[in-house]
């Protein structure tokens, strides 16, 4: 079964620049195994050497949060919409009003 898979910016020039694509699999953990298949090094950028799921790596089936669900085993069915989302931080160590100069 097909699954739409959408690729996060950081991650497109491993995809030919492609924002979406699609992948065969019928849960999260096939899914990002065909990924590999299609795509080499991308496996590597999203799971640690053990496979898990980076902890700043957020992966949502339809918009809902795989963590809440079975993680790695979700099971995905066809058509579904599969979402990569990179945790992106920042900030600053100014304090008071020097945060505001420019």
């Amino acid at each position: 079964m097909a699954v739409n898979v959408r690729i996060p910016t950081p991650l497109r020039s491993l995809t030919n620049g492609s924002d979406e694509v699609s992948v065969e699999g019928s849960t999260i953990k096939e899914v990002v195994d065909n990924l590999e298949s299609s795509y080499q090094g991308i496996k590597e950028r999203i799971c640690d050497e053990n496979g898990q799921i980076r902890k700043f790596i957020n992966f949502y089936v339809n918009e809902e949060d795989i963590r809440f669900l079975n993680n790695q085993e979700t099971a995905v069915k066809d058509g579904d919409q599969i979402s990569i989302v990179p945790a992106i931080a920042g900030g600053t160590a100014a304090s008071g009003n020097d945060r505001y100069l420019i």
